[in-house]
């Protein structure tokens, strides 16, 4: 099956990532919207419009089934996108049931995108879950411009994150859990911020686990290297230099995996 991935930047690769280590035997398309990145500062209605956008070029490809690979995306745009298309999708949920039920009697810093950290669905969330007074949220908007450029462990990026850290006492906490995409790219400078205690969870591996499930996809062992063809807001990528970044990011994400 031909399987879309679908992110604002280069942050769903970490998704992607996981999918062609446990489902080799797929073809994959990703699609970064490059035009229209970071958003997480932007309004729900403009998201809305880019995603369909995006939905719109994906579904002409063919593909069997479009994974969200994007938490703001996901809050904003799949209810509609399942509405309006009937192959299947798949969004990102904050990895919060996940910390819970690992440790469920220290609390979770739930970090995200100020979109996602202000709308409903994770809010909903965590009302279902029974867990306001074990869920901090804090937005970590920066880390999406520091990752789009690559910058994944400079003192900079070092600096926004102990300054956003601060106000935590993590000697209450059990783990990080990463509610956007792009912040699997920071495992190690948070890492080395954080006490050796803290956890870092995603929801890389229940989405993908859901899409298995819900396309009949079967986890195996098979080619080492699964097609991927690569999108830059519709714009096939095909210059060694920009394929050459790509594969900077997913080489990054093999040591992060390891995290």
């Amino acid at each position: 099956m031909k399987i879309a991935f679908f992110d604002s930047g280069i942050g769903g690769l970490s998704v992607l990532h996981h999918a062609m280590k446990i489902l080799p035997n797929e073809e994959f398309i990703f699609f970064a919207d490059e035009d229209n990145v970071p958003y997480g500062v932007k309004s729900r209605e403009q998201v809305l419009s880019y995603v369909d956008a995006a939905f719109k070029f994906l579904t002409a490809q063919n593909v069997g089934a479009i994974v969200v690979a994007c938490n703001t995306a996901t809050s904003v745009a799949v209810r509609p996108m399942r509405e309006k298309y009937s192959l299947p999708i798949v969004g990102m949920e904050p990895a919060i049931k996940v910390a819970l039920d690992l440790y469920p009697k220290k609390k979770v810093l739930v970090t995200a995108t100020e979109i996602t950290i202000r709308g409903e669905k994770i809010h909903n969330l965590i009302d279902r879950l029974n867990a306001k007074k074990f869920v901090e949220l804090r937005a970590l908007s920066k880390l999406v411009e520091f990752a789009e450029r690559q910058e994944f462990n400079s003192a900079d990026v070092e600096k926004y994150l102990r300054e956003e850290f601060a106000p935590y006492d993590f000697e209450n906490f059990s783990s990080v859990v990463l509610g956007c995409t792009h912040f699997n790219y920071f495992k190690d400078t948070m890492k080395k911020i954080l006490p050796a205690h803290m956890k870092f969870l995603d929801g890389n591996a229940g989405t993908i686990n859901y899409l298995a499930r819900l396309a009949n996809l079967k986890f195996g062992e098979g080619k080492k290297n699964p097609p991927v063809e690569y999108f830059y807001s519709g714009r096939r990528v095909t210059s060694s230099e920009e394929l050459a970044r790509l594969e900077k990011y997913l080489r990054r994400l093999d040591e992060m995996y390891l995290i």
